[in-house]
């Protein structure tokens, strides 16, 4: 256990920030064990032309492989490198179990992504040794149950949890603690502050602020006027002002949008074309919005051409929704408002935002047949409840399999989590 020098500490708070080493990299090498000589990088579908590094193991972060990178450019880098598919269902399931484990620890876990989480086990470890202690055995439960391994920051808030977790890999725990955090973190590059976006941190390095201690100590009223209250607040959390509760699964804030993108095989170079991709994209928004027990107010449509331009347009709904249909006719709305098709289209995006539960009244008028949607939105159930039996493509609509390659490439996202 690093960072120990003051281990009768107390924290205040102690929050735990827990981090699966090279997660979906780490699952596959654990399910194939002749995989872990090599450097091995889990990635997209090169001939669906979403050919990308999705994550790699250490081996291959030693040749300089990246994840989000062009497979040939990694391949570049290192010739030996084994890619693997993508196989989502199976990440979704060790995020379960993982976030199981975790709840034995503690009822305050908040989920961030699938391989990270916080705790909160300040009732069970007022000091910074009593909460390394808990961290160490979380690691070596994550080894024995799930054969993974996990770095572990632990903090009195969650920002400077999180910043510990990044701190050693693989396998270790660090702690920062109230009397520590100047040394350990004003050290460290701004950007390597939790929401220190790109283009947040050119702002801040062009005034001189490339440490987190250069915005520790900047004058407030300069950090507001660059970057207004998100100013005020970053600089609050880099002298450890960070009062953030750990939220725990299933009380979170309402999730503020759904969505799916699909680079399609082929470019796309007519309304026809373009339809039958909006509709296996909109059935999959709808199905995780039904999931979820939720309803859209607002439908966002992200189109990308041949030449990289893209841009989103949105269309509010005459009324919350969850039916695909009513989501793809709003989506081809704005396509054909907004796309001439001078250049073919690359991929499609429809995204789900002004969520509202599914259980919220809603105001009838005379001018919808609410009958036709009701039965419209139970032959959507009883689909999804067919697809969850046999499988996604035991059922597929006329338009979808026209395009059935789509359909079938398409990948659902994971449930949604609550977005800071």
């Amino acid at each position: 256990m690093s960072g120990m020098s003051a281990a009768g500490e107390r924290m205040g708070r102690s929050i735990l920030h827990v981090d699966i080493n090279n997660f979906y990299a780490s699952v596959e090498i654990r399910d194939d064990p002749s995989l872990a000589p090599y450097p091995v990088a889990v990635c997209g579908d090169a001939e669906a032309r979403h050919g990308i590094i999705l994550a790699k193991n250490y081996k291959a972060k030693a040749f300089g492989v990246k994840t989000a990178e062009a497979i040939w450019e990694a391949k570049e880098k290192c010739p030996e490198l084994v890619l693997v598919p993508c196989h989502f269902e199976k990440y979704e399931r060790v995020t379960e179990e993982s976030r199981k484990l975790l709840l034995t620890y503690s009822d305050r876990v908040e989920p961030f992504g699938m391989d990270e989480a916080w705790l909160d086990i300040s009732p069970y470890a007022p000091t910074a040794e009593a909460a390394g202690e808990i961290a160490d055995e979380i690691r070596g439960k994550y080894k024995k149950e799930l054969g993974l391994t996990a770095s572990v920051g632990v903090s009195f808030n969650k920002t400077f949890a999180k910043l510990g977790s990044d701190m050693k890999k693989p396998d270790a725990t660090t702690v920062i603690t109230p009397g520590n955090f100047r040394n350990k973190v004003w050290r460290l590059p701004v950007e390597d502050l939790l929401f220190v976006g790109r283009m947040t941190q050119e702002k801040l390095n062009l005034r001189g602020i490339r440490t987190i201690g250069d915005l520790a100590h900047t004058d407030e009223r300069l950090v507001k006027a660059w970057l207004g209250k998100w100013g005020t607040a970053l600089r609050m959390t880099a002298n450890g002002l960070d009062s953030g509760p750990v939220v725990p699964m299933g009380s979170e804030a309402a999730v503020k949008s759904i969505g799916n993108s699909f680079t399609s095989p082929c470019d796309l170079y007519t309304e026809r074309e373009a339809l039958a991709l909006l509709q296996a994209i909109s059935e999959s928004v709808a199905r995780r919005l039904r999931r979820s027990g939720l309803m859209a107010t607002v439908v966002v449509l992200g189109v990308r051409d041949n030449a990289l331009f893209t841009f989103e347009r949105q269309l509010k709904l005459p009324r919350p929704s969850s039916i695909a249909l009513e989501l793809r006719n709003a989506a081809h709305r704005l396509l054909m408002e907004n796309y001439d098709f001078l250049r073919p289209i690359r991929s499609l995006g429809v995204r789900a935002t002004g969520l509202v539960p599914e259980t919220a009244p809603q105001q009838l008028d005379f001018f919808t047949d609410h009958e036709q949607r009701e039965k419209r939105l139970t032959a959507e159930r009883t689909i999804d409840e067919i697809r969850e039996k046999y499988g996604k493509k035991c059922l597929l609509t006329g338009r979808v399999f026209a395009q059935q390659s789509s359909a079938e490439a398409l990948e659902e996202g994971p449930a949604p989590r609550q977005l800071k």
